[in-house]
């Protein structure tokens, strides 16, 4: 244990984004200890190197990724490292006592044939795989106070499936009619040097991008699928927005029910998210912008039924890199620790 009877964490690859939200994070839980700091490509620089503007309160250099030593120190690990490295160290926390949150895609799905499908790569961890849990809080609570590993969502994912989960799991909605148009700030793609995220190239303009086959839609029809009880395929468009964070989610979908109407859903969404404190649902007539969310934990969802087309449309805001990254791995750690879910959590946003 830690200093006070602190819980040690560490953070692998803590370098990118994702890393440094969790760090910033961490360094103000109550419960926490931040004791490791890991990324195989900056060994032995000061994290301060990295992000100077932390150099008055985090001193700690960037270790090498060595699950043995990381077992030592740390009761539980976020991973935060490109997709088919999590895999590669998570058994052997595991076996070691660890709690890991990873917030790639590695765990994120049921059957690993999918992700072999859509990410390329062959696994052999099958049975570690197996007794992994979807980091959804909202949805899967029970199940995350209960586990050892946990496969944190994607940003896009939670956004969208935050709009459809109360449609689907009660009914209300043809699911194959699910449509989501989802717009994401460009820190969504990480710290790396990437030509479409150049000023340049983003600013003053709004894109399309993985039309058809984007990473993320395997997992939001995984879950969809999970709440109507049968096999659902969803169409799924992102689009990348001259804005450095949030993602806001339009799902349009087919009501089953014409008569229903906008606040017969304001209810619904209120009764299905009354145990869920970050979720935020909006007066009828409003609907969320992304600046709304930005630097918070919070999900904003707006509600409307348009009665000509009969299809009900819901808009879904947050901060891509809070709890569509590291605030909402936060937030599971509190749950396997049987902490209160909004411990250590940003509850307002930064505005204007």
């Amino acid at each position: 244990m830690g200093n006070f009877g602190r819980v040690p964490v560490g953070v692998v690859g803590a370098s990118d984004y994702g890393g440094v939200q969790l760090v910033r994070l961490l360094m103000d839980h109550p419960e926490v200890e931040l004791v490791y700091l890991g990324n195989q490509s900056s060994i032995g620089k000061p994290f301060a190197d990295l992000y100077p503007q932390l150099a008055h309160a985090v001193n700690q250099k960037i270790e090498a990724v060595d699950p043995e030593v990381i077992a030592q120190r740390c009761e539980a690990v976020f991973i935060c490292l490109p997709n088919g490295q999590a895999c590669e160290i998570a058994p052997q926390l595991l076996e070691k006592g660890c709690k890991v949150l990873d917030l790639s895609a590695d765990y994120r799905f049921n059957h690993l044939a999918t992700y072999t499908a859509w990410y390329n790569k062959e696994r052999t961890d099958r049975s570690t795989a197996a007794v992994a849990v979807y980091g959804l809080p909202e949805l899967y609570r029970d199940r995350i106070s209960e586990a050892q590993l946990i496969g944190c969502p994607g940003c896009y994912p939670t956004a969208s499936l935050l709009a459809l989960s109360p449609l689907l799991k009660q009914g209300l909605i043809v699911p194959e009619t699910a449509i989501i148009d989802a717009k994401s700030g460009t820190s969504g793609g990480g710290r790396q040097a990437k030509i479409n995220m150049l000023l340049a190239e983003a600013d003053n303009s709004l894109a399309a991008y993985s039309v058809s086959r984007h990473h993320h839609t395997p997992e939001i029809e995984q879950i969809c699928s999970d709440l109507a009880g049968h096999e659902v395929t969803i169409q799924f468009t992102p689009h990348l927005i001259p804005m450095v964070r949030g993602i806001l989610a339009t799902v349009y979908a087919t009501l089953r029910d014409p008569g229903l109407v906008r606040d017969d859903l304001i209810t619904i969404f209120r009764a299905f998210y009354r145990n869920s404190p970050w979720i935020k649902i909006c007066d009828p007539g409003i609907y969320p912008q992304t600046k709304w969310a930005y630097g918070s934990n919070l999900c904003y969802i707006g509600i409307e039924v348009d009665p000509r087309t009969g299809r009900a449309i819901v808009v879904s805001v947050i901060d891509n890199l809070i709890k569509g990254q590291a605030g909402q791995a936060i937030q599971c750690l509190n749950i396997m620790m049987d902490w209160d879910e909004t411990l250590g959590l940003p509850k307002l946003g930064f505005y204007p």
